[in-house]
């Protein structure tokens, strides 16, 4: 019942009725966990691999606290919400997503991820006594339901980011100084986004196309362990307080039997920019054949409907997301050069020629030409500094598209010399 109630609740596989555990952590604990001496604590960091559900893509973590008199362990982690709480559905289009920190039995995490075939990793931390108490209480605090919110942000503060500041805490924050060289391969934000939602083609597609040039920003050791695996990873080369390594052993509890994500994140160049030609040569040739073919002429006025459609909706959301949410990674999105809300503007006239006799007109022509010429905008604008953003693949696709479609607006003019602008 418990697993089924976090795959239902949570956005990191952590459960509504965690929330009920951790209220009664203190009593459950009596004389273990929460009030253990330091020297009979013993810490783990679990890292379980990402699910086979979007949420779960970009895998989880938690702290383990064990008092090895008792046995007894918990689990804390800060990936739960309430779909319950007021307001959930419109604050989390907002981008005001309220977290909590919440513990549970250690056993349950076991038995939930090894049985969707998640891998578990087990990195006993060399921490002191003292630390170990200091962590301890801490956790334990915070998980009381007076001290658990947080206001969750996906890449800055998530239940990841929240571990590596509190291990940073306890180790009297000189893990911060030992993460900050530049990420190994130059990661960004979008590249590990993408990377580990390429298992879901259209969802990182369509994640890709709201990111703003804040996801482009290049990540150091330190920013890139918002993701539970590369935590775990920069944590094997960390020091602890004493000059020793801080992870004294790694373990495997369960094995990952879910598909991994790649190393590296997909190219999205060749397969945007071969769509782009396709949608572009196509509508240059619907257009050619539309005097021969019934059939050309409506997919002509159709497909292009369609797009614009499509180009004006995406262009609307991104406008949205710019002023009117807090989710600050899809803000100044330049993508709006290539879709935003002009394209509405071609929909009636291209409705029009699905009749025999209809034909561009020539505002129909300038818009679908001010669309074409932003995009070349967009793709000059890449040789400044002052448009950072990594969307060519969208540039690739969009300007072949709307030349394609300009293309096809001008050809149905030209070969009507009697046409009559609408």
């Amino acid at each position: 019942m418990l697993a089924t109630l976090r795959r239902v609740v949570l956005h990191h596989a952590c459960s509504l009725a965690a929330v009920l555990a951790c209220a009664l952590l203190p009593t459950l604990a009596h004389a273990g966990v929460a009030d253990a001496p330091g020297a009979n604590l013993r810490v783990d960091l679990y890292t379980y691999g990402p699910g086979t559900v979007y949420w779960e893509r970009f895998g989880h973590d938690a702290l383990v606290i064990t008092d090895t008199a008792s046995g007894e362990a918990y689990a804390f982690n800060y990936g739960t919400f309430d779909f319950d709480q007021r307001d959930f559905y419109l604050n989390f289009a907002r981008g005001i997503m309220n977290y909590r920190a919440a513990a549970w039995p250690v056993a349950d995490d076991i038995r939930e991820y090894s049985g969707e075939g998640r891998s578990i990793t087990d990195q006993h931390l060399n921490l002191t006594p003292a630390q170990r108490a200091q962590l301890r209480d801490f956790l334990v605090w915070n998980v009381q339901p007076q001290n658990s919110g947080y206001r969750y942000r996906y890449f800055r503060d998530n239940c990841t980011t929240r571990i590596r500041d509190v291990l940073d805490k306890v180790l009297g924050g000189t893990l911060g100084p030992q993460l900050s060289a530049p990420a190994a391969h130059g990661e960004t934000y979008r590249s590990e986004t993408d990377r580990l939602m390429s298992g879901q083609p259209w969802l990182m597609y369509v994640l890709d196309l709201g990111l703003g040039p804040f996801a482009d920003q290049p990540l150091n050791r330190w920013t890139g362990a918002f993701i539970p695996a590369r935590l775990m990873g920069e944590l094997r080369s960390a020091r602890g307080t004493d000059g020793a390594p801080l992870v004294q052993a790694e373990t495997v509890l369960s094995p990952q039997r879910l598909p991994s994500p790649p190393a590296t994140p997909p190219n999205l160049r060749w397969p945007l920019l071969i769509a782009g030609l396709v949608l572009g040569v196509a509508f240059i040739a619907a257009a050619w054949l539309r005097d021969h073919y019934d059939v050309e002429r409506w997919w002509f006025a159709l497909v292009g409907t369609l797009y614009a459609l499509l180009a004006g909706i995406a262009g609307a959301l991104m406008l949205v997301l710019w002023f009117a949410t807090a989710h600050r990674a899809a803000w100044a999105n330049e993508n709006l050069w290539l879709f935003n809300p002009l394209a509405w503007l071609l929909i009636p006239p291209l409705l029009r020629l699905r009749k025999p006799a209809g034909t561009s007109s020539r505002a129909a022509l300038a818009i679908a030409g001010l669309l074409a010429l932003l995009s070349i905008f967009a793709l000059v604008s890449k040789l400044s500094p002052w448009f950072p953003q990594h969307n060519l693949p969208w540039i690739l696709f969009a300007l072949p598209a709307w030349l394609g479609l300009a293309g096809g607006l001008w050809l149905m003019r030209a070969r009507n010399p009697r046409a009559i602008s609408a």
